[in-house]
Parts: C-alpha cells; sequence; structure tokens
C-alpha cells in the first residue's frame, strides 16, 4: 500500500489579504484616515442605539453586532458565506494541519439538511458504522434538524478519549439511528494509490489539499506500467485552487488551458475573466484514465474532472456532480475574525459553468427551462453544460433490494448494532492472517456461520436470513476482513463486486489499450443500457 503524505484543507480557498483599514502613517505625528460614514451607516449605527436603549429584552452592543452580522450574511443569499468566530478560526486553522479531536467525518448541508459527504477510513465514525447520505438530526441529547455545518461540527468535536452519541436519519430506515464513539485525535489523508487485479491502476484523492498534486504525481510513477488507470474523485467535497490546477497539469500538455475563472476585480465593478494554463509535460500520455465522480464531488474535484473531460483526456464515469463551481474568497476580519464569501466562479475549458444555482440552504434551484446547453470537447465528443460535470457514462449506484435489507433492518429491530459486530467479526477474522502474513481467498465459512448464529441468538428472526441478506452479509464481512488486515487492494477488489460505478471503470479499462477505446466502450455501453428496462426499487 502507497502511503499519502500530509493533507491539509477540505474545502477550495483564494487567500485575500486583508484591507489596511484604520492604519496610521509612518510619521510620529500620523492620524489615522478619514472614513466619510454614508447616511445608511449612520442609520444602522442608529437603530442599534435605539434598540439598546428602547427594545424590551435588554442586549448588550455585542449582541446586536452579532445579530448585525447574521443579517448581512443572509442578505448575501450565498450559501457558502459565513463570518468565523475566534473559536472556529482556531478550528479553521487545525484543519489546514488535517489533525483534530473528532470522529473523521466530512459533512455539508444538502437540501436542508446537514449530511454525512464522507468517512474516512479508520476513525470512530468509520468503526460505528456511520455511512455517506446519513442525515445528522442529533448529537447528545440536542435536537440538530435545524443546524448548520458548524453548529453540528462544534457539538460533534471535542477532547480526545471524550463520548459523544450522533443520531442519524437514513434512507431505507425509518426512525433515527443512533452511533455511539469516542472523540480521537483524527489524521486525514488525502491520497492513495493500489494497483487492482494486477495490472489496473488506482488512485483516490478524498480531497484536494495541499502537496496532494505532488502526491499524485509521486503515485503516478508506480502505476505507470499499468493498462490503465482510475482516478477516483467521488465524495471529493473540494480543496484548493491551486492544487486543483496543478494535479489537472500532470495530465494534460503543456500550453493547454485547465480552466477559467470569472471574478470581480477586488475594490472595483468590473469582471475579470482568467485562464489559467498548463506548464508541465503529461506524466502519463499514453494511459487510458477513467475518472470517477459522484453527486458529492465538489468545487476543486470539478476542475479536474472539467478539465480532463474538455480536453478528451478521461472518460468521466458516474453522476452529475455537485455543482459548486464558485471561489471563496478567506478575509481577515478585526478581532481574529475571518470572512469566508463567495467572490468568483469556475469555468471548464471550453466554457462549462461547474456552479449549479442555489439558495442560502444550498437547495437546488432548477432552471425555468428544461433545456441543457451543449458544448464540444477539444475532440469534438458532445458534452453537458448547465452546472456541474455530467459524466460520459452514467452509472448509478445500486441500492439494495428488500430481501437484502433483511438482516439490517432486523438487527434495527431488534437493537443489535450490526455495523460493531461486523467490525468486531472481521478484525477477529484477520487476526490470524495478519499475524501469519498470509491472504485469504474470503472470509472463513466457519466464521461466518458462528457469526449468523451469534445474530440468531441474540434476536434476529431467521426469517431475515434469507440467501439474499446472506450474500450482503457475507460480502461485509469479507470487505472489512481486508480492511482490517490493511490490505487495500483487496479491500478495493471485494468492493467492486457492488460497487458498479468501479466494476463499470475496471471492465473498460480491460478492454481497451488507448484513451479512443474507452469512449468508444462507453458509446456501447451507454447504448446497451438505453435499451435495459430500468430495475424496479426494492425488488
Amino acid at each position: 500500500m502507497i502511503r499519502p503524505l500530509r493533507p491539509w484543507i477540505l474545502f477550495l480557498t483564494l487567500a485575500v489579504p486583508f484591507g489596511a483599514y484604520g492604519q496610521r502613517g509612518t510619521g510620529g505625528d500620523a492620524k489615522a484616515p478619514v472614513v466619510e460614514v454614508s447616511p445608511e451607516a449612520r442609520v444602522l449605527f442608529g437603530t442599534i442605539d435605539a434598540l439598546r436603549n428602547n427594545a424590551l429584552e435588554v442586549r448588550g452592543d455585542s449582541a446586536f453586532f452579532e445579530m448585525a452580522i447574521d443579517g448581512l450574511i443572509k442578505g448575501l443569499s450565498d450559501p457558502y458565506a459565513t463570518v468565523l468566530t475566534p473559536d472556529e478560526v482556531r478550528e479553521f486553522e487545525e484543519q489546514s494541519t488535517g489533525n483534530y479531536a473528532g470522529i473523521g467525518i466530512a459533512i455539508s448541508r444538502l437540501s436542508g439538511s446537514v449530511t454525512i459527504t464522507k468517512v474516512f477510513r479508520g476513525t470512530p465514525a468509520e468503526r460505528s458504522g456511520l455511512q455517506v447520505g446519513d442525515r445528522i438530526v442529533r448529537v447528545g441529547s440536542e435536537d440538530g434538524h435545524d443546524w448548520t455545518e458548524d453548529d453540528a461540527s462544534s457539538r460533534i468535536r471535542g477532547q480526545a478519549g471524550t463520548t459523544v452519541i450522533v443520531g442519524v436519519e437514513r434512507d431505507g430506515f425509518s426512525g433515527e439511528l443512533s452511533h455511539e464513539m469516542g472523540r480521537a485525535e483524527v489524521h486525514i489523508p488525502a491520497v492513495s494509490a493500489e494497483t487492482l487485479f494486477s495490472d489496473i491502476g488506482y488512485i483516490s484523492v478524498e480531497r484536494v489539499t495541499r502537496n496532494s498534486a505532488a502526491e499524485v504525481d509521486s503515485v503516478l510513477t508506480t502505476l505507470a506500467n499499468t493498462r490503465g488507470l482510475i482516478l477516483d474523485l467521488r465524495r471529493n467535497p473540494g480543496g484548493y485552487l491551486d492544487e486543483a490546477l496543478r494535479m489537472s497539469d500532470l495530465f494534460l500538455d503543456r500550453g493547454a488551458v485547465l480552466a477559467r475563472t470569472r471574478s470581480r476585480v477586488r475594490g472595483g465593478t468590473e469582471v475579470l475573466e482568467e485562464a489559467h494554463y498548463d506548464r508541465l509535460t503529461p506524466r502519463v500520455p499514453e494511459l487510458p484514465i477513467v475518472v470517477l465522480v459522484d453527486q458529492f464531488s465538489a468545487s476543486a474535484a470539478e476542475i479536474v474532472a472539467g478539465a480532463l473531460q474538455d480536453h478528451d483526456r478521461a472518460l468521466i464515469i458516474g453522476e452529475r456532480t455537485f455543482g459548486k463551481g464558485t471561489v471563496q474568497s478567506v478575509i481577515p476580519l478585526p478581532e481574529g475574525r475571518l470572512l469566508r464569501v463567495t467572490s468568483g466562479e469556475w469555468l471548464t475549458p471550453q466554457g462549462r459553468s461547474l456552479k449549479r444555482q442555489r439558495d442560502a440552504d444550498g437547495n437546488v434551484i432548477e432552471p425555468d427551462s428544461d433545456s441543457i446547453p451543449e458544448y464540444r470537447s477539444m475532440g469534438g465528443r458532445v458534452l453537458l453544460g448547465g452546472g456541474g460535470v455530467f459524466p460520459d457514462l452514467e452509472v448509478r449506484v445500486d441500492t439494495l433490494s428488500t430481501r437484502e435489507q433483511a438482516i439490517p433492518l432486523a438487527a434495527v429491530e431488534a437493537e443489535i448494532f450490526l455495523a460493531r459486530r461486523i467490525q468486531e467479526a472481521a478484525f477477529e477474522a484477520g487476526r490470524g492472517f495478519r499475524e501469519s502474513g498470509d491472504v485469504p481467498a474470503g472470509f472463513p465459512e466457519a466464521s461466518f456461520t458462528n457469526f449468523v448464529q451469534s445474530l440468531v441468538d441474540a434476536g434476529i428472526a431467521e426469517e431475515a436470513m434469507n440467501e439474499d441478506s446472506l450474500d450482503y452479509l457475507r460480502w461485509q464481512l469479507e470487505r472489512e476482513m481486508y480492511n482490517r488486515m490493511e490490505d487495500e487492494g483487496r479491500y478495493l477488489e471485494v468492493q467492486s463486486e457492488r460497487d458498479t460505478v468501479l466494476a463499470t471503470a475496471i471492465r473498460l479499462l480491460t478492454g481497451a489499450t488507448r484513451q479512443e477505446d474507452l469512449f468508444t466502450l462507453a458509446d456501447a455501453e451507454h447504448a446497451a443500457m438505453s435499451s435495459i428496462p430500468a430495475r424496479t426499487p426494492g425488488l
């Protein structure tokens, strides 16, 4: 397994220096600059003064100014804008090191709910069974249905060694699922790489962080002799602008346009459009590439996927991406605070906007027209615009059938913590193999039989043990066993048995020798999928 280097920060930012407000000159008798106060500013301060002296509920100045700041931010209708308090600034800086005390998840407020968009491996959250897509509705005894990301984060994080209980809602399950876990010092890696099935290179980029482009560059050297490469950007919430450009730079020809930006000139009213160009020679110019994306792939991940798609350098497989085609400037404020505000937007090299319109809660605002603009790649392929990156081949993750859900649902009814039991059984099964150095050819049959019997003894009805639910349980145990053995390659190979997106990428790369072959195979795959009737959910 190739170990990743140190990551930094989770979201796309563009650093903006703080203007010299109220600075004095260099002379000994210099005076502070005269700042003209507008009529509107006098009205604002007059309102605060009147409320402080006349409102029935007595409040201090700080409370009124907090309310004013909140009103300014809400008035922007910018779902990514916020003013960070000093405590939040410290947390921001803590995140930039990749180390913090918590449970190991990434969250975003999507469609009105604080949603888990990433569960990092080897963390308390992963061990407890939290999943991507879970909606956080409670922490401890506090209801969290109306929380922001910051509200949830401040309650989940805490001192290492303390315990936190997180309640979530999950599609397919009625009621609230409760997960109790201990907080820990968490270090989040950004890049990992493996060789699958002997000749398929696989790189997972979990976030586009500081040094992540260099990490990808490093692992490309070890994967250069594979037959093809999978770049997995699924659930990637974004990262730094410059790192996204450097990562794209690794795959495209020198002089190629990597991305375009449209942003306001600081302090002015005009809008500046700028192109960013490739500076390096491509690292693996002959290697066919597939990029995996989903609805949680955002910002910097979309820049990379869009650049490679526009230049016909990669086949994009999966689902339409999140559509966070905006740049957030981080601006220092007085009193140790920071302002984060949208200051620009991203376009792909061919001019496709990555931004999907959203309201202040992050809900997508669908356009009035049903028409989706069409663009052309550098090679003439038809590409779709309208926000986010549309995959060249749409492949959705299969949902569990009713029969496959039987054991998980029965465990919920019997109040059995199934995820933890799977973790424990997988660890025990893999312990002997870890010590001996042997690689098992699947989850041991005797261990599986004993595990199933332990579930029945704990109260899960035998009627739930149908062939489909047992197959799904066996797959979970096998995958987790390799995970606990730190055999990333076998873990991913088992994952591909039910991960339709990854499986499709592997199948297409197995049949391709050039990038053009991938496009031809994808067209045939799309035609075949279009002729198959849609599967009825739950059957």
